[in-house]
């Protein structure tokens, strides 16, 4: 398995800008480790908060994809919350070999972020911004800024538009799918020593990098 880069503290990409599917993907292409033996994506959040719902809003655009082949936990169906996130962390733990964990949340900050993926080294810390005390999740973290942080947090997650929730992680979730896509071309062109990867988009075929 390949050694993965350490990722910046300020690896981050707004989800409308030119090019920010091709971006993420190359994000993920490059700090995820797609060949970990149980790489697991945990997508945190309840469908019952508008701002809240990114991660099972993910989840399911993930479990959607059928060509994705790696577990996930978390959905609109079947979300991973405050109630069931210690239970499943542990259930989670139990597994051989060690699972290489993928966690997805939304999050508040400065209104000049709002609509910003980021990638971060490192657990997330669910339920932070509205003061609740749940355990950390996730060897690497992305993080959607859904909203302004800083006053009646549960409120602001309450109304936040769910256009911003929902365009968010059905990017998070496309460039996911992307990074995939160019792990196996790339593996595949390894082991043929192809010199056309540089064409990725091409080669995979994939309509839209927006």
């Amino acid at each position: 398995m390949k050694n993965i880069i350490k990722v910046p503290l300020n690896a981050f990409v707004h989800h409308e800008q030119t090019g920010a599917l091709w971006q993420l993907s190359d994000l993920f292409l490059n700090h995820i480790p797609f060949d970990h033996e149980e790489l697991i994506f945990c997508c945190i959040g309840t469908d019952r908060s508008t701002g809240d719902s990114l991660g099972p809003l993910t989840g399911s655009f993930l479990s959607s994809y059928h060509s994705f082949p790696f577990q996930i936990i978390g959905t609109l169906e079947k979300p991973l919350h405050a109630i069931n996130l210690a239970s499943t962390i542990e259930e989670i733990n139990q597994k051989s070999p060690a699972p290489y964990i993928v966690a997805i949340d939304a999050c508040l900050g400065s209104e000049r972020n709002i609509g910003h993926i980021v990638l971060q080294d490192g657990p997330l810390f669910p339920g932070k911004a509205v003061k609740k005390e749940l355990p950390p999740i996730g060897d690497i973290s992305i993080k959607g800024i859904v909203n302004v942080g800083g006053f009646m947090e549960m409120l602001v997650l309450q109304n936040t538009r769910l256009n911003v929730t929902y365009s968010m992680g059905h990017k998070i979730a496309r460039a996911l799918l992307l990074a995939w896509q160019r792990h196996l071309l790339k593996k595949k062109n390894e082991s043929h020593d192809d010199a056309n990867y540089n064409d990725a988009g091409q080669q995979i075929r994939y309509p839209n990098f927006r």
